[in-house]
């Protein structure tokens, strides 16, 4: 496209580190209220929300940036560079916050996870706690917390720029 003004790296850059400084807040919050050992369900909308006016809003400034003009396809481009930089930023914050500032998260989660089961099913035996929580660690190591931060902002992010851009797409007519 010989006409595209509009530079994708520049608002993914801007709104991915707008979209992660929101849900990274969100957790401080959630953090500094010591409510971080459950994940409420408010705080996945909250979440769900910033991403979406992240989105919507770095999408309206490349349709702006680009004379008023965003095909499908660059939607779809720019809503993914922006979830690509939120993940990337938001899987930083994670590792630093499960490795460095809560270095007992897992191990908190782990008991939790462990009340919680022997709680919902109080007649479970040793072996069946000891083999459900072997398989709940294997998910809370730092690295695979990371790649599914990553995974669930990428997924969200092309569902909402799949929307989105649906709605805000204008092409050319006629160039």
């Amino acid at each position: 496209m010989d006409n595209q003004k509009a530079s994708v790296k520049k608002i993914a850059i801007t709104y991915g580190l707008l979209l992660a400084a929101g849900t990274i807040a969100v957790s401080v919050v959630v953090y500094i209220l010591d409510m971080h050992m459950e994940q409420h369900w408010w705080q996945s909308v909250l979440n769900f929300g910033i991403m979406v006016v992240a989105i919507v809003l770095g999408l309206k400034a490349f349709r702006t940036e680009n004379g008023g003009f965003m095909s499908f396809v660059e939607s779809l481009k720019t809503g993914l560079a922006i979830s690509v930089i939120a993940g990337i930023v938001g899987a930083i914050f994670t590792y630093l916050f499960v490795t460095v500032i809560e270095p007992d998260f897992v191990a908190k989660i782990m008991e939790v996870t462990q009340d919680n089961m022997l709680e919902q099913n109080p007649n479970m035996t040793q072996e069946q706690v000891d083999s459900a929580m072997a398989i709940t660690e294997k998910f809370m190591s730092p690295g695979v917390m990371v790649l599914f931060s990553i995974i669930g902002t990428l997924f969200f992010g092309f569902i909402i720029s799949l929307i989105s851009g649906l709605i805000l797409k204008k092409d050319r007519q006629g160039l």
